[in-house]
């Protein structure tokens, strides 16, 4: 019985709200017990105000969940950059989180990525059993940034086999399709409003001045900016990786492997500073060891998105089902298990993506946030973590 209630502890889902059109009534029949959610309403860098947290805290009980996740309290491209305006995000960041720790909520997700969440190419690329994926193509990207974007040595960043391809592509496609690639590559989340090409163009020369070093540094000040705040209210902060695990773009990226994890740990030695752990980011990189970034980071994992992807030579990538893809998500939800024997509250984990099929065909969600492969998903990383906890 006791690892049955560790695995029943564990059932996250994200929700984007009353907008969401998967309802909290799904959420229940789906198994989960526990939500993920932020308020994308409030613009990036304004302050959370408690009466709006307590309005999503109570929408949340009423249906007979349980708010666990913050995912994600956005840092506002001023403290990334560390520009003029840095020090009055800053506080506006930290009268957010004593905010949401004084509603109790105290887990709080968040990335560094410069201007760009995560990063696809298409967002309904029909698989063999006619469900639809996320997908990510390196010829897509490289189409975008040297004849869209039109980014400066763009070239420079591309194997010309794929470069030569780009090319190709590009002078097949209609302007419909030129549009539709453009607003995949530049779709924000969910609420919250796209990239303009124009701000990416001037976010990218800004980025170059500042570089990886200069990055890092930044989510150093932040992490240091905040720490009293995390510490006095036991607060702890998960680093989402970067999504794909690779500079973009010319941007640079910080969260992307092991050496990243490794420096991001000593930036600022303190059990506040944590880690998302995504095993579909992380593992499409192609030298990424997922379990030895565990094992190196396994104490400060208060959160993880469990998702599978299948990669090809050239490093292209879709998402795949929970159980079939690139990640061995037996070991990484075995680590997971052995982890949380050591624990007092197991570590939060929701089925991340999911494939759109069945009726959820028919219908409109956001990219990835469907309800039916989420459904799927969970129920089978539910299956796989209590025949784990009962073998243990």
């Amino acid at each position: 019985m006791q690892q049955q209630k560790l695995s029943k502890l564990n059932q996250s889902w994200r929700w984007y709200g009353p907008a969401d059109t998967v309802s909290l009534q799904d959420v229940i029949q789906a198994g989960a017990t526990h939500i993920v959610t932020a308020l994308h309403h409030i613009p990036h860098g304004d302050v959370w105000p408690v009466s709006e947290i307590k309005e999503r805290l109570e929408l949340v009980e009423s249906a007979g969940l349980k708010w666990e996740v913050v995912e994600s309290l956005p840092v506002h491209e001023s403290i990334k950059t560390n520009n003029q305006d840095a020090a009055q995000y800053l506080e506006n960041y930290k009268q957010s989180l004593k905010n949401l720790a004084e509603c109790g909520i105290k887990i709080v997700c968040y990335n560094f990525m410069p201007v760009l969440d995560w990063t696809r190419t298409e967002i309904d690329k029909v698989m063999v059993d006619g469900s639809k994926a996320l997908y990510f193509d390196w010829t897509d990207l490289a189409l975008f940034d040297l004849f869209i974007l039109e980014r400066p040595d763009s070239r420079d960043d591309y194997p010309s086999t794929i470069v030569d391809k780009a090319q190709a592509k590009f002078a097949k496609m209609t302007k419909d399709e030129l549009k539709n690639l453009s607003h995949v590559i530049l779709m924000g989340i969910p609420g919250e409003g796209d990239i303009s090409i124009e701000s990416l163009k001037n976010s990218i020369e800004q980025y170059k001045s500042i570089g990886k070093e200069g990055l890092r540094q930044n989510h150093k000040l932040f992490l240091s900016a905040i720490q009293d705040v995390c510490e006095d209210n036991s607060i702890r902060m998960t680093i989402h990786p970067d999504d794909p695990p690779y500079s973009i773009l010319g941007l640079p990226r910080i969260a992307s492997n092991i050496e990243d994890f490794e420096v991001i740990m000593r930036s600022v030695d303190s059990p506040f500073n944590g880690v998302c752990f995504c095993t579909g980011s992380l593992g499409a990189g192609k030298d990424n060891d997922l379990l030895a970034i565990f094992n190196l980071v396994k104490e400060r994992v208060y959160f993880a998105h469990l998702r599978n992807i299948k990669k090809d030579a050239e490093g292209n990538f879709y998402e795949s089902d929970h159980l079939d893809g690139d990640v061995d998500m037996y070991s990484i939800m075995k680590v997971m298990v052995e982890e949380n024997r050591h624990r007092e509250t197991p570590i939060p984990f929701r089925p991340d993506h999911g494939h759109q099929m069945l009726d959820d065909l028919h219908k409109t969600s956001n990219p990835g946030y469907s309800a039916i492969g989420r459904l799927r998903g969970l129920a089978e990383l539910r299956g796989l973590e209590l025949g784990i906890s009962a073998s243990i």
